[in-house]
């Protein structure tokens, strides 16, 4: 008679992998949960000093975007203390929504249309003079491949916990980003770039492009060339 029992780790598929190897375990002794994730470590997501910070900024964008937009000081109050390192002449439209915003710089003159996503769990940089359309999405998260390692636990006081980690976002100046964009983490987009709506941008974009695509690809280089339109358009 065969025994049907199969260990946990082994598939009955010819084509499947074979996991071995047991889930992953963040090393000890460790600095605090906030300065391994800053530094792209695996990091544990529900440590209370961040569970704070996101309440802290999920409460901000929440009063930011019942805010009514006539009340001009109310709004810049409210993103002076969700994002305090931004820059001049900031103009948010909301809804917005941030994971940390303490993590987010935001250059001079920068535009964010609705629905602007940062889930700034790794250091986000943004330029000055950056326009940014609806639906724009910046994301550092990360997650194992392995749904070992991936997966939510249970500690022995039932609460739950996961590991994740970050990847910083650099974006340079004067760029503009249609709608729907999706930029990931670990990308630099260098100065000037244009990245066409629907974008989802995987790789990092040299400076004076403009990609578009999913995965974003670079279709042209931006020139003295693409100007003309205008000028003939002004002395007409």
């Amino acid at each position: 008679m065969t025994d049907a029992t199969t260990d946990d780790n082994v598939s009955n598929d010819s084509d499947s992998p074979v996991f071995a190897v047991p889930p992953v375990e963040l090393p000890t002794p460790r600095r605090s949960e906030r300065e391994e994730m800053l530094d792209g470590k695996l990091y544990d997501a529900s440590d209370p000093e961040l569970d704070e910070l996101r309440r802290k900024a999920g409460d901000l964008c929440t009063r930011f975007n019942a805010t009514s937009r006539h009340d001009d000081a109310t709004r810049a109050a409210i993103l002076d203390e969700l994002l305090p390192g931004h820059g001049a002449n900031l103009d948010v439209m909301g809804p917005v929504f941030f994971d940390y915003g303490c993590h987010t710089r935001i250059g001079d003159r920068v535009f964010a249309n609705f629905n602007f996503t940062v889930l700034d769990c790794a250091p986000v940089t943004i330029g000055d003079d950056v326009l940014f359309g609806p639906n724009v999405s910046l994301l550092p998260p990360m997650h194992p491949l392995r749904w070992q390692d991936r997966n939510v636990r249970t500690r022995e006081d039932g609460s739950a916990y996961d590991y994740e980690y970050g990847e910083p976002i650099r974006i340079g100046s004067n760029c503009w980003f249609g709608g729907n964009v999706t930029v990931l983490g670990g990308v630099t987009i260098g100065d000037g770039c244009v990245i066409g709506a629907g974008a989802v941008v995987t790789k990092d974009i040299p400076a004076n492009s403009v990609a578009v695509g999913n995965p974003a690809r670079v279709i042209k280089t931006i020139t003295d060339k693409d100007a003309s339109v205008y000028q003939d358009y002004c002395r007409a």
